[in-house]
């Protein structure tokens, strides 16, 4: 039949004559080295995303898409105009504490462990690079590099923000200062899709303006910061928190709120609360930071200045402990995310920039 339909079957070379048809020979296959192709003895592998799985295992998760200077500076913006309040001196110092806290909570930078250094002051603690591998993020990296070129002389957690806001007489060191930050945070928020560059004239001259391109980034941003200073429980709202599988969930909210509060751009978020809620929810972000900014946390003694904020709380008609258990709700899943307890000496960090940023409106 197949030589009347002209057919004919091709034999191969190099197939067993002895083999049967079910079990073809080895020899017939051929081999894909370094890839994933049926037969190939290898599979080909970029050994980054080896070191992103550690990363993300040394840190407790994977980093967020928004750092937290990105969440502060989306805050402050103006949603149409694109730009920030031109009476905002404080929120060029908070990014920069802001950048700080970023490295730490990625595992990059830490305080040194001295045995002695809890003679000192909290910001006065010196800081030491762990991690100098890159994080993706351009400002970040920058400032990584800087630290570890500066690892023979460390500098304290102060000194560190002074530095890098360009607050300093010494001449030697005015290269640490990191410039036009703000404008590029912005452009950084333009590649993710978040904003858009407009050209804005006022008057005298043209600036470029970075109006929100997608609003649903910063509403979450937003309804975070809100669920966490609104709360009515003890327990942290599921709302106040960022995705399930981000690095420290918990503190980065407390640092957010934190941050925002010390760049003043809290008003913004509060737009939509009426003025006794307003009022609530700063006295509950100035218990979130009088707990945060102490090291370990939530040592606060309680003092002049714990009776002056549940005085102010109770004249306003709200409970005088409520804003407290809720800070001991947030602490409690702070204390779950800790590594070592009380010698995470990248958490310590965190608590030194707070402290900080707690005395951001006497500093400047």
């Amino acid at each position: 039949m197949s030589e009347a339909t002209g057919l004919s079957r091709r034999r191969v070379g190099n197939a067993s004559v002895s083999g049967s048809p079910s079990e073809p020979s080895s020899s017939t296959f051929t081999s894909h080295a370094g890839s994933a192709f049926a037969g190939g003895n290898k599979i080909a592998y970029d050994p980054r995303d080896l070191e992103r799985d550690d990363e993300e295992a040394k840190a407790g998760g994977k980093a967020p898409r928004l750092t937290l200077m990105e969440e502060v500076l989306l805050l402050g913006l103006k949603d149409r105009q694109g730009y920030l309040s031109f009476w905002n001196d404080n929120i060029s110092y908070a990014l920069r504490g802001c950048i700080l806290v970023e490295l730490a909570l990625r595992r990059r930078i830490a305080v040194h462990k001295d045995p002695n250094r809890r003679r000192f002051p909290l910001s006065e603690r010196l800081v030491e690079v762990i991690d100098d591998r890159q994080t993706g993020e351009t400002i970040l990296d920058e400032t990584l590099r800087m630290m570890k070129a500066q690892e023979t002389e460390r500098m304290s957690i102060n000194s560190w923000i002074d530095l890098l806001s360009g607050e300093t007489w010494n001449v030697l060191k005015i290269g640490y200062q990191l410039k036009q930050v703000r404008e590029r945070l912005a452009k950084g928020l333009v590649d993710k899709g978040v904003l858009r560059t407009e050209k804005r004239n006022f008057l005298l001259f043209d600036m470029a303006t970075h109006p929100v391109a997608d609003l649903r980034v910063k509403d979450a941003v937003v309804a975070r910061v809100v669920s966490l200073l609104t709360a009515g429980t003890s327990a942290v709202p599921p709302a106040a928190l960022d995705a399930p599988g981000i690095q420290m969930r918990a503190l980065r909210a407390a640092c957010l709120a934190c941050a925002a509060y010390a760049a003043s751009v809290l008003d913004n978020a509060f737009a939509r609360l009426g003025y006794d809620e307003r009022e609530a929810a700063f006295a509950r972000c100035d218990d979130i930071l009088a707990e945060f900014a102490v090291w370990p946390f939530g040592s606060t003694p309680s003092g002049a200045a714990t009776k002056k904020r549940e005085g102010t709380r109770i004249a306003m008609g709200s409970s005088g402990n409520g804003g407290r258990e809720a800070v001991l709700g947030l602490l409690a899943e702070v204390r779950k995310e800790l590594v070592g307890g009380d010698e995470d000496t990248g958490c310590e960090l965190v608590a030194g920039v707070l402290e900080v940023l707690s005395k951001l409106d006497s500093l400047l």
